[in-house]
């Protein structure tokens, strides 16, 4: 969907016990379509993984640590950006994702640990991704799906050093 920018705020990130996590959920993100993700923690780890992915397979995502939420959400506003919650107790992502699309500059919280009361307040919109527990990383990537209408299926990413060559059987990779 040319024309929309998409970034995720990752908040509650622990770096002890969610790097795992935290990496797909920057990679999921990268891979369907949104521009770049801040991570409201220091974890250069988290980083440093993400960018030698972008590095290696292209585009032009960006990962950035230790960003401060509030100021984060209150920035994005003010540069005519909606901000969209990914939670259970939200309004259903099928009856909402029409207005999402119509505002062209999205901030998708993803939150880790217990959110804070606040986020839901500050959100445009709290989005469920059905009303049952299930994991942030398919919450956002059913997101971006409906958002960018199954279109993330043709993204190119420029600049790649490697590329998958689609095939029904098998892996096959091209060096560029």
């Amino acid at each position: 969907m040319a024309g929309n920018e998409v970034v995720i705020l990752r908040i509650g990130h622990r770096p002890e016990r969610d790097q795992r996590v935290t990496t797909h959920v920057g990679l999921t993100a990268r891979a369907l379509g949104a521009r770049g993700m801040y991570l409201a923690t220091a974890d250069k780890g988290v980083v440093k993984s993400i960018r030698d992915v972008a590095d290696r397979w292209g585009g032009d995502f960006f990962c950035q640590d230790n960003v401060k939420w509030r100021s984060c959400i209150r920035d994005w506003k003010v540069q005519g950006g909606i901000v969209v919650h990914l939670t259970m107790y939200g309004l259903n992502l099928p009856e909402v994702i029409g207005e999402v699309k119509a505002h062209g500059k999205v901030l998708v919280i993803v939150g880790a640990e217990k959110v804070p009361g606040e986020i839901y307040g500050l959100a445009d919109y709290n989005v469920a991704v059905t009303g049952q527990p299930h994991s942030e990383i398919s919450s956002l990537a059913l997101f971006l799906d409906h958002y960018f209408s199954g279109q993330e299926f043709n993204n190119e990413f420029p600049n790649a050093q490697i590329r998958i060559i689609p095939s029904r059987a098998g892996k096959q990779t091209e060096e560029l």
